[in-house]
């Protein structure tokens, strides 16, 4: 018998509710998290019908992405401008997450990562012309590892087609005309529980790391209040973003790089071996501590006492040998 049809006939004797089950118990392991609670529960109550109905259909499940925006422009935390290690790993860690799924529902899965670094060029403070040399070499490394599995678009990709010749900033324009939310709403948003605050002092926090670069020359309270600003701005365009994702991507699951409330429409999920739930491939390098490769800033792992490694003749993570880990890292 033909090993695929095989497979088929397994499937077709599993309700959708039962494989629903075996798709969630894949994601829930990496998840990311507001706090430390067990609120799987709740978890499982809110995200066990959509993946049901969407296995109903019997087509291949789609989960969009809204991440890889660009690399943080503080070269205390990074490595450079390009995607290197780090996001070699998130990329390999979601195309093993799809063949995982597949096992359960044949199918299969597939992820449309929502590459936003021309969202927030200028409120992140990234050159657009840096945020498209980041995403011209992600779509290579997607090539690379998980062409079958994962598909990158952006905003002009995005965007209708009559607005598709606008340069960056009228992009962003017409996003935020066509689907924006007033900065005050946003805030009072965030403000209204602990887990809008938490992600609002998250984003402030990057800003404000990120805008420590060497070369700053102000005061570290004018860029606090700076960062701030921002960070609603970030929040703003986000939700203006996760807008039109929802109208081009309509019944889609929604993955997400920040963590998420339990009872979220979204799931946060982690993208590689990192215990900070907030820390991306993006603001981070990759570093390998004994053979196992961590997520960490680079402030850190030089800290550590961690070398750089180069592959291709460009720095890809870093090298902290066994013996110097041993009373650094649990």
């Amino acid at each position: 018998m033909d090993v695929k049809h095989s497979l088929c006939e397994q499937h077709s004797n599993i309700s959708p509710r039962a494989i629903a089950v075996k798709v969630l118990d894949e994601l829930l392991p990496f998840r990311r998290r507001p706090d430390a609670r067990d609120d799987s529960a709740i978890v499982v109550e809110h995200q066990l019908p959509r993946l049901q109905k969407a296995i109903e259909c019997a087509t291949p499940l789609t989960f969009v992405l809204p991440a890889f925006p660009a690399k943080s422009p503080n070269p205390r935390k990074v490595l450079g401008s390009l995607p290197d290690t780090a996001e070699r790993i998130a990329l390999t860690f979601l195309a093993n997450l799809c063949e995982r799924i597949t096992r359960h529902y044949q199918p299969g899965a597939r992820i449309i990562l929502c590459a936003d670094g021309h969202v927030f060029a200028d409120t992140i403070r990234v050159p657009d012309t840096t945020v498209a040399e980041y995403q011209d070499e992600l779509r290579k490394l997607v090539a690379a590892i998980a062409p079958l599995h994962i598909q990158i678009v952006n905003l002009h990709d995005l965007l209708p087609a009559d607005h598709a010749s606008v340069d960056f900033e009228g992009a962003r324009t017409k996003l935020m005309d066509r689907h924006g939310t007033g900065a005050d709403n946003i805030r009072a948003e965030l403000m209204a529980d602990e887990i809008g605050r938490a992600h609002y002092r998250a984003i402030t926090r990057f800003m404000f790391e990120d805008g420590l670069t060497p070369g700053y020359e102000g005061s570290r309270t004018a860029l606090q209040a700076d960062s701030k600003q921002r960070a609603i701005e970030v929040v703003r365009r986000s939700r203006a973003w996760g807008n039109l994702l929802d109208e081009v991507f309509p019944g889609a699951l929604r993955l997400s790089i920040h963590p998420q409330a339990p009872d979220s429409p979204k799931f946060g999920i982690h993208l590689s071996d990192c215990a900070d739930s907030w820390l991306t491939p993006w603001h981070g390098v990759a570093v390998d501590v004994g053979g196992q490769l961590r997520l960490m800033k680079r402030e850190e792992a030089e800290r550590a006492g961690a070398r750089v490694e180069h592959v291709d003749g460009r720095p890809s993570h870093f090298v902290i040998e066994q013996t110097q880990s041993q009373g650094v890292f649990p």
